[in-house]
Formats: structure tokens, sequence, C-alpha cells
């Protein structure tokens, strides 16, 4: 071969014009890869020993930094890519950096770190001007960090973005909350005069809301390992759930405290919950009905025949409703402390996804998988009252207006409808309601306000307007 390439003399990031930028680091923490406008160059650096988590320019352009997995943060200079140096001397944190970032004066730089803390630096003198710690548990790893404009924030391992303190340290400014999983159900209550949502979702936490400031935390306590399938209040104004981890919970909303409250282990997984006057609660799970009196398992129906789905219960409190996957809704009386069958079927037009008794008992909306709700009169020994078409795929979760004359139905088309009871042709119809999942439940604040919630991990509030 008449030549070969001998060496390559790689330009620089561009830093005069346009914006300079490094791409990343390889997992070896061997080479990082930056642009300098027209091709990308990868070059070596030898000095970590660990995965290399983030590459960092300083806006000026003068510096950059990398933050690795051994804990340390290398300087480098902007032009000559030639060492600086080693913020805090061997180790800039006890842990893994995930995260780095730059002042907009460029003179400090602010880290996040698996240590549970970050940590302000001063990149000219080479130390530690604030360390902010974040807590013990290992949901309190710091895995972001940005420092925009006078705000500096953090990213826990939680999910949870933390505002930080500049003049205090040891305590945020503000910490905002949420679920980072999947949401599953959710229900309303007022409390203390407020009106609050909670929300439960797949990893097994309860969150909740403030309806009007949209503030939100977490129960104290160990609570649900697994995700929570329903939630509903009792009489009581206790917080009624039902999870995976084949429990129903019962706790106190004034103390939303997990300690101390009461937790019923079941022998089969639950799928549904549902409360009645009395002290009664009605679980539906796999195969099995049972029966719970003042937090006690005392009745239960094992292999009914037919998969039950979701269950009801008539605000009198003297009906229980139980959808199947057959596509049939069964009608049982409480007695005690047992379960009486009826003997009456109510035919849906498909497999039972949800189903809810209106307010003042007159009516029983139930929702199933061909994309229809039907409607039956209580008072006209459950007659069909109306059906009500729209959907485009499988309807999953509904719920009645307090005005006994509307309710709302969301489905897997990520849409929900607000319907009119005496006109089912008259209706309100929320497009992509949440866009990236489908609606996977629903409740109503007040006559005019519903709250949705998705696989998006999101909650919506609507008004609603006929």
């Amino acid at each position: 071969m008449p030549y070969e390439i001998k060496k390559v003399f790689a330009s620089l990031p561009q830093v005069e014009r346009g914006v300079s930028k490094i791409i990343g680091g390889d997992p070896k923490g061997n080479n990082f890869l930056y642009t300098n406008g027209k091709c990308v160059i990868l070059r070596n650096i030898d000095d970590h020993s660990r995965f290399v988590n983030c590459v960092r320019f300083s806006p000026d352009g003068n510096r950059f930094a990398t933050a690795s997995a051994d804990g340390q943060i290398y300087i480098y200079d902007g032009k000559t890519g030639e060492k600086v140096c080693a913020l805090g001397g061997s180790k800039a944190h006890d842990g893994g950096i995930y995260a780095i970032s730059w002042s907009p004066d460029s003179t400090h730089l602010l880290s996040a770190s698996g240590d549970k803390t970050s940590k302000i630096w001063d990149v000219n003198v080479n130390s530690v001007v604030s360390t902010f710690p974040m807590g013990s548990t290992v949901l309190d790893q710091q895995l972001g960090c940005l420092w925009q404009k006078d705000h500096l924030l953090s990213v826990s391992l939680s999910g949870y973005i933390n505002y930080l303190d500049k003049n205090n340290p040891s305590k945020p400014l503000r910490v905002i909350k949420g679920h980072s999983k999947s949401i599953q159900c959710l229900t309303v209550h007022k409390n203390g005069g407020k009106s609050y949502i909670y929300s439960g979702s797949h990893d097994g936490h309860i969150n909740y809301w403030d309806s009007e400031t949209g503030e939100n935390d977490s129960f104290a306590g160990k609570g649900h390992t697994n995700q929570v399938s329903r939630m509903t209040v009792d009489e009581s104004g206790q917080l009624v759930s039902c999870s995976m981890d084949d429990t129903v919970r019962y706790t106190n909303l004034m103390l939303r405290d997990y300690s101390g409250q009461g937790v019923v282990k079941l022998d089969v997984q639950p799928k549904c919950v549902a409360v009645g006057p009395g002290g009664y609660t009605v679980v539906v799970c796999i195969g099995q009905i049972v029966l719970l009196k003042d937090q006690k398992k005392c009745f239960s129906i094992d292999n009914p025949g037919y998969e039950p789905e979701v269950v009801a219960v008539h605000p009198g409190g003297d009906t229980v409703a139980v959808g199947g996957a057959d596509g049939n809704v069964r009608l049982y009386s409480i007695l005690g402390t047992t379960l009486k069958d009826e003997n009456k079927l109510l035919e849906a037009k498909g497999p039972v996804t949800d189903m809810a008794y209106s307010h003042d008992g007159a009516f029983l909306a139930v929702c199933d998988a061909s994309k229809v709700v039907t409607v039956f009169s209580v008072a006209d020994g459950y007659s069909e009252n109306n059906v009500f078409y729209g959907h485009h795929a499988k309807i999953v979760c509904l719920a009645w207006s307090p005005d006994n004359e509307h309710f709302a139905s969301g489905g897997m088309d990520m849409m929900v409808y607000v319907w009119t009871l005496s006109d089912p042709e008259t209706r309100v119809k929320i497009q992509d309601a949440h866009r990236l999942h489908h609606v996977s439940s629903l409740a109503w604040l007040d006559e005019h306000t519903l709250v949705t919630t998705s696989h998006d991990a999101s909650v919506k509030e609507w008004t609603v307007t006929y």
C-alpha cells in the first residue's frame, strides 16, 4: 500500500462560534465524545477509573468537567484538553457522581451523587462551598442536577425534584413530589374543609393531593408493597385500598400514616374493593368474593362459577353488584355476616370492566370491554334504562357526578366521555385526555370538576360545563 495514516490530531470543540457540546463518555471511562460542529470526535481520557456519567462544558467554554462512578470530578482546559485539577483532591464524593451542572458565570459547579448529597464547588480555588444532605435512604441518592440562573435543582432516586437552598443547605426550599410509576386508581374525599385526591400506583405508593394547589405527599410508614388496584373511602373517613400484595388496608385520612393501621391479609389476590354503610367491605379476588365486617373477614364465596372482576355496593348498603368476565352482573344481598345470591343476572355487552351506583342509588352504570356503557334502573327491577356508545376501545373506568344526572367514562382509546343520563346523544368528549397512556381511573370533586389519572403517572383536573 503506497501510504497509510499515521496519526490524526483531532480538532477541539467549537467554543468561539456556535455552542460547544460534549456528547458523553464510554462505559469504561477512557474516552469521551464531542462535536466541533461538523463531525464527532472521540478523545482519550485516562484519569477516571470507572464509568464516566456526565461531561459538561462551562458556559464560557474555557473549561469542561467530567464526573464518574469513581466519585471524582476532573476539570480540563476547554481549549487544550489538558487536566487542570481534581475537585476535592482524591475524591469529590463518597459515592458515584451522576450529574454536574455549571453556574451561569462558569465559576462554580453543582454535583449530584449516589452518596445522597449534592455539593457546590468553587472551581477557581478547588473547594466545597456547600454540601446538601438529602436523606439517608436508598431513594435519597441524587441522580441529576441543574443550575438555572438563581435556581439549583437536584433529582432524587425517588423521582422527587429538590429546590436547593444555598443559604440553608440542610433543608430544600421546596420538594416537588408525585408518582414515578403508572397510576392505577384514584378516589376523592373532603378532609378538614378541603377536597383531596388520593392516587395509588403500580409500585404500591399512595399519594394525596390538595385539589386546589396540587401540593402532594405520600403516606408515612410502610404501606403496600405491590400495585394498588383500587381505593375508596368508607363512612368513617378511612381510605380502604386493595393491592396485589394480597392485602386490604384501612388508613386514617386524618393521620395519613400506615403505622398501626388495619391490615387484612387475604388468601387470594384482590382486584377490586367497595364499601357500604355499617362497616361492610366487599372485595373481589381471583376466583373469590370476600365480605369484611369492621375490618375482619366474615364470609367468602369460593369458586363462584365465573370470574369476578369488579364490585359495587348500593348506597343503601343492602345490595352488592359483582361484574364478571363473562359479561354478566350478579346481585347479592348482605345479610348480617353473609352474602346471599339473589339469582338475578344483568347482561352487559361484553366482559365487565367497571361499574358504579349513582349517589342516590337509583341507577347502576356498567361499562365493558365491548366499548359500551349500560345503565340499569334500580327502581324498575334493574331493567335496562339506556345504552351509551362512543368509545373506540375498551372502557376501563366510570364514575357518577354528584348531580346523579351525568357520569364519566374513560377508555383505552385515551378518551373521556361525560354522558347525560336522560339523553345518550348529549355528551362531552375529551379527546386525548392523557396522550401517552389510556385513562386508568376517574372521580368527581364536584358537579363540574372531574379528576382523571393514567399510566402516564399524572393526575389531571377538568372543568366540565354542559
